[in-house]
């Protein structure tokens, strides 16, 4: 998916499961963070290939996201609730592993990602980078999480 998308649909989703500004923020900056490790695919074409072959590679890998978050929730089981209105370190990690483990999950419903390994990938293809399609999706699920948002403020 691309950025705006992983963004969009990574904060309301967020903000309709918690009902908090912050932790959609922090999520949001968490949906780039796999992207951002891989850093530019540059300009050149000997350099596009050559981050496009590590493209959703060690930093897509799910299992590096869900053990921190898993970590971070072990140490403090209240970090996953927008109740508690104390926000240290801790709590903004966890938020940003959770981003970046929906930025993952998202790029899995369009290519393929490592899940158990890093070097084995697993997805699906339902559409392509940056079509109509994918924005379309984006704008169902950000629908999808109104409506449960709404359902569950009552």
């Amino acid at each position: 998916m691309k950025w705006v998308n992983h963004e969009i649909v990574t904060g309301v989703a967020l903000y309709a499961a918690e009902g908090s500004l912050l932790i959609a923020a922090v999520g949001m900056a968490g949906a780039v963070i796999p992207d951002k490790l891989e850093g530019h695919p540059g300009a050149g074409s000997k350099s596009y290939w050559r981050w496009r072959s590590r493209h959703r590679g060690w930093s897509h890998w799910l299992a590096l996201y869900l053990l921190l978050a898993g970590l971070l929730w072990r140490w403090d089981p209240a970090i996953a609730s927008a109740d508690s209105m104390t926000f240290d370190l801790a709590h903004l990690l966890f938020w940003l592993a959770v981003g970046a483990i929906l930025h993952v999950l998202e790029d899995g419903i369009c290519g393929k990602i490592p899940i158990l390994t890093p070097w084995g990938k697993h997805g699906l293809k339902l559409f392509a980078v940056g079509s109509v399609t994918e924005y379309l999706f984006a704008i169902a699920l950000v629908l999808l999480c109104y409506f449960f948002g709404s359902v569950r403020a009552g």
